[in-house]
């Protein structure tokens, strides 16, 4: 998949959801979705530094 691709599919999304919605629900999902993220950067984010070198964080 090229990068562009993803990108028109997300926006493809984003318009699909918003539509029909009033703008206090496409703020809703907008803060879902921005928590989801955030979420899931935190997750990666723990994972990779379990998964560091025991001594990377030893002074």
């Amino acid at each position: 998949m090229h990068c562009n691709e993803l990108i028109l599919s997300i926006t493809a999304l984003a318009a699909t959801l918003a539509e029909g919605r009033d703008a206090d629900e496409i703020a809703l999902l907008a803060s879902i979705f921005a928590q989801l993220g955030d979420t899931l950067a935190t997750i990666a984010a723990q994972q990779a530094l379990c998964q560091a070198p025991p001594n990377l964080w030893d002074d």
